[in-house]
């Protein structure tokens, strides 16, 4: 039911901004590393780096850096919250640092994740809220902080290609789609903020390292329309995913 209710709203707001929209197109090299790393039998230290990239790599895009803490409810169910920063470059032909400069952003994130199956296939629906404080410049230096609510939907999917469950030195498929509903007063044209649709292979070489390389499509609405028009700017963005997991286990 949440899902249908995000759907609708994205497909209403994209709806409303079908006039004359500017379309931006961006090749994307992503480099993700995140681990769980285990510090007792309930509880897990989350850290993650992103670096995102454009033309193929040769650019900078977005740096992110997370950490955080989970607490496994049940085999199934665990809650997980945290800090994240995200550092935005100039990029593209309409860049949504229209500073010029990096610009920083600071959040605070709330989840709850839920593993199912159906067969061999693995499911992991995540819902995450999101506290973003953006900067805002003048003149070359930060003059304000932009505050904003976001939630997001990923529904991600692992497949076992040998054998009934995935097991050390086996390879898997997997891949993810996930929406990104923005929503506050401070809310302007993006509520429908962007959706992430990413799919390949990947293989486990042991119970604490993983690696993923997969094909992503990344639809992203600016906040702002573009500079002296009521035009909105819409990303399309494509490319290549590589995500190293390696989880550490500090109990032992």
């Amino acid at each position: 039911m949440l899902l249908l209710l995000l759907c609708f709203i994205a497909t209403h707001s994209r709806a409303q901004t079908q006039r004359n929209r500017i379309a931006d197109h961006n090749t994307l090299g992503w480099l993700v590393y995140n681990g769980d790393n285990q510090i007792s039998k309930k509880w897990q230290l989350h850290s993650e780096l992103q670096l995102r990239r454009v033309h193929l790599g040769a650019d900078p895009q977005q740096l992110l850096a997370r950490l955080g803490s989970i607490y496994q409810l049940s085999d199934r169910v665990k809650v997980s919250g945290g800090y994240t920063l995200l550092i935005t470059y100039p990029y593209g032909d309409y860049p949504t640092a229209a500073s010029g400069l990096s610009e920083p952003e600071h959040r605070l994130y709330e989840d709850v994740s839920l593993k199912d199956a159906l067969g061999r296939l693995e499911l992991t629906h995540r819902l995450r809220l999101e506290q973003r404080w953006q900067a805002q410049f003048v003149e070359k230096s930060i003059e304000s902080w932009w505050f904003q609510n976001r939630i997001r939907y990923q529904l991600s999917l692992q497949l076992p290609l040998i054998g009934p469950t995935l097991d050390n030195h086996e390879p898997y498929l997997t891949a993810f789609d996930e929406i990104f509903i923005s929503f506050g007063r401070n809310v302007q044209n993006n509520v429908f903020n962007q959706n992430r649709l990413a799919g390949g292979v990947g293989y486990r070489f042991s119970d604490h390292f993983r690696l993923d390389v997969q094909y992503l499509y990344q639809i992203t609405q600016h906040e702002e329309d573009a500079p002296g028009t009521n035009t909105p700017v819409f990303e399309y963005n494509h490319g290549i995913r590589t995500v190293l997991a390696y989880d550490l286990d500090f109990t032992k």
